[in-house]
């Protein structure tokens, strides 16, 4: 439940934060999230191309999705595992990634689908109590850069 709860408030901030890119990001979000609130209630929604071909990422937005995947990639290949470093840098990431979000239509719509999961999963590896848990999650967060790259570009 709080799982869901988390998705929903982070879903109904980003989408906010995506459609609204001057201050008042953080003002009325009680309010955004009732707007919001049948956006995101099927969380494991399916992706969808667009006709048959991958949905196309703004530049800006695609620059920090792949700053974190090849930090994911560097991390699968260290012996030193720091879970906890790589959770924040993937934060940091993301705080980038929905701080300069310029995407609007289904391609907006579609990319969400991605993303709200992969805030949760990388939440839970910051989270995580313990290196088994922590490495479940980071092969998780590199399953979903599979996924990614099916759908977008």
């Amino acid at each position: 439940m709080n799982k869901l709860i988390l998705t929903f408030a982070v879903g109904s901030l980003l989408l906010y934060s995506c459609g609204n890119s001057t201050n008042e990001k953080l003002n009325n979000q009680t309010e955004v999230a009732e707007q919001n609130d049948h956006y995101h209630d099927d969380e494991s929604e399916a992706i969808e191309l667009n006709n048959g071909e991958k949905w196309q990422v703004d530049a800006n937005m695609l620059t920090h999705i792949r700053n974190m995947e090849n930090d994911v990639v560097y991390f699968d290949k260290v012996s030193q595992k720091d879970y906890k470093l790589l959770a924040e840098k993937l934060q940091s990431n993301i705080d980038l990634l929905t701080s300069n979000c310029t995407m609007k239509g289904k391609a907006h719509d579609e990319l969400h689908k991605w993303l709200l999961p992969y805030i949760d999963m990388v939440k839970e590896l910051s989270e995580a109590k313990d290196e088994t848990e922590a490495s479940q999650q980071f092969k998780n967060i590199q399953n979903s850069y599979i996924t990614f790259n099916q759908y977008f570009q």
